[in-house]
């Protein structure tokens, strides 16, 4: 289905429980250890008034970064103790990274948390930007801040399933491209539960 570029649609679609997803739901033959602890974390998916309609905010991340190098990703990260809770520590990265003020997100929901294979359950933060303002990566961890179309990303054509080998195995999973961005991973499987609750 192609995909919304109405903000209506986007708080539809927040409404109500949501189904979970992870890095392994395309690879059910992954076995999880039963006890395995969890690092909270939040990132925002900032969508921002454009002529050309809405557009979501995206990071590449810094090529020297020890962990996940080079990937697009959104702004956020892990939650820490002076956090009250994901949306707080979204907001915060998001403006440490980005320089994207907090005050000017209005937090339209969230979706459900999102666990990954380094051990975080993250926690996408879906606001909407209600002013300009000026992007300032934040140097050694953000390459280029960067905007995709809303309709783009919830658009569930768009998306491809892809894998590599990973830890002696082919891991599975999705990818939705846009120019010369390869959006992959943690950030494509959400973008795509979140084009899929828009879409049911």
């Amino acid at each position: 289905m192609a995909g919304t570029d109405r903000i209506e649609d986007i708080v539809r679609a927040l409404d109500g429980p949501g189904p979970t997803s992870s890095d392994f739901d395309l690879n059910p033959e992954v076995v999880l250890p039963p006890g395995r602890t969890l690092r909270n974390a939040g990132v925002l998916c900032a969508i921002e008034d454009h002529p050309r309609g809405p557009m979501i905010i995206l990071t590449k991340r810094s090529a020297r970064l020890k962990h996940h190098p080079g990937q697009i990703a959104f702004p956020g990260g892990k939650q820490d103790e002076t956090d009250a809770d994901p949306v707080d520590a979204a907001l915060r990265e998001a403006e440490e990274e980005i320089g994207l003020p907090r005050d000017l997100v209005e937090v339209l929901g969230m979706m459900s948390a999102h666990e990954t294979v380094t051990g975080f359950m993250v926690t996408p933060v879906i606001g909407r930007v209600t002013a300009p303002f000026e992007d300032r990566p934040e140097m050694g961890e953000v390459d280029e801040v960067f905007r995709v179309p809303l309709s783009h990303v919830t658009d569930t054509g768009r998306f491809r399933i892809e894998g590599r080998r990973w830890r002696g195995s082919i891991r599975h999973y999705y990818t939705v491209p846009y120019g010369p961005y390869y959006i992959w991973g943690a950030t494509a499987r959400i973008l795509r539960t979140l084009a899929e609750r828009i879409d049911r």
